[in-house]
């Protein structure tokens, strides 16, 4: 089998009664119209890239059947990576624009390399993006405290960021799952890293006060369920805890609580969440509400819209909006094996009531 091949023709996702395959598989063509020859994949034409969003629009391109453009994407990670595992927070023609290198872009990633390998289920190919993934993560690990969260980045100096946010360490936790599972797929088991996810989810179901307050932010209040960190009853009750704060019926969620302002990648991102814990109903509403953002020319989504003023904002059509919305689809239909990436079964070990887990000394 040749790197990035599926080894039969793709099944496209599609969502009854909100997209169709052929609307799936027109705004993948529309991020393979922003992909450059080498692989990357940025914001919007012209745009910088950073390679959270870049490996999110690569897995929307191999769950949508194109696994060639996914590995071309893969590949172009290594090209860029730095010699201590990350990469630039942005990139303009493979440059860095930017000197902060982020925790959770360095190992996304190991998301994405699992998602590759669970579709094509070609192992050449993820041993090859191995090095670059395992690179990735333990550059996010060295970021770790002693209490187990991972601080947020490094500046241009090599210094450490002085705090965690929540939503990148559910993202660095869907990581070090993922990561696992490909090690231990390619024969190269990574206890270490399922010790780290382990401990780092028991912090973000169990202590969110140790990350900094971004509550306003709906990422994260859905962004734990979707690491698979919450699962269960407690990913249930904390979805319907803000459920009104966030979501706009007929329009979307907001990006934050405090503005008329819903955005698309995060109302797609929830559904996913909402797909994990099988509340598909609830999820393929939240897909069919953001169809307003759909500009019906080339299948691309504008990322936001302003309801007070009735105005698309920021005036953008962003890549990783319209990946977000094929990563949905194909969560809620179960079209291909990558879906389980984030439906996947999660085993979340019972935990002690957080005032008797042995944290008090490190937590407060």
């Amino acid at each position: 089998m040749s790197s990035g091949t599926s080894p039969e023709p793709a099944r496209v996702p599609e969502l009854p009664g909100v997209l169709t395959s052929a609307d799936v598989s027109f705004s993948a063509d529309y991020l393979i119209s922003t992909q450059s020859p080498d692989g990357a994949i940025p914001w919007f034409p012209g745009g910088h890239t950073d390679v959270w969003d870049h490996v999110e629009c690569a897995m929307a391109l191999a769950a949508a059947g194109h696994t060639d453009a996914a590995h071309r994407a893969y590949t172009w990670l290594a090209g860029v990576q730095l010699a201590d595992g990350s990469w630039p927070a942005k990139l303009r023609q493979n440059e860095p624009a930017h000197g902060l290198r982020e925790a959770n872009h360095a190992a996304y990633p190991a998301v994405g390399a699992w998602h590759q390998l669970l579709i094509t289920g070609d192992e050449q190919a993820a041993a090859e993006l191995w090095p670059t993934v395992r690179a990735g993560v333990e550059f996010a690990l060295g970021l770790r405290t002693d209490r187990g969260e991972i601080r947020w980045a490094r500046d241009a100096e090599g210094e450490p960021g002085d705090h965690a946010l929540l939503t990148a360490c559910a993202s660095v936790h869907h990581a070090l799952r993922c990561g696992a599972a490909l090690g231990e797929r390619l024969g190269t088991p990574q206890p270490d890293w399922e010790l780290a996810a382990a401990r780092l989810g028991h912090l973000l179901a169990e202590h969110e006060p140790v990350f900094a307050d971004r509550s306003r932010y709906s990422m994260d209040w859905y962004y734990p369920v979707i690491s698979g960190a919450v699962r269960g009853d407690a990913a249930h009750r904390r979805l319907e805890a803000r459920w009104d704060t966030f979501v706009v019926p007929g329009l979307g969620i907001r990006c934050v609580s405090d503005q008329p302002w819903v955005t698309g990648a995060e109302t797609a991102e929830l559904a996913l969440a909402l797909a994990a814990l099988g509340e598909t109903d609830r999820a393929h509403g939240l897909i069919a509400d953001i169809q307003h953002l759909r500009d019906p020319d080339d299948g691309a989504y504008w990322t936001g819209y302003q309801f007070t003023h009735g105005v698309r904002w920021p005036v953008e059509r962003s890549t990783w909006t319209a990946a977000a919305v094929i990563l949905a689809a194909d969560a809620l239909t179960g079209t291909t094996p990558g879906a389980e990436v984030f439906t996947g079964r999660v085993e979340v070990p019972e935990a002690p009531e957080p005032d008797t887990c042995g944290c008090a000394a490190l937590v407060g």
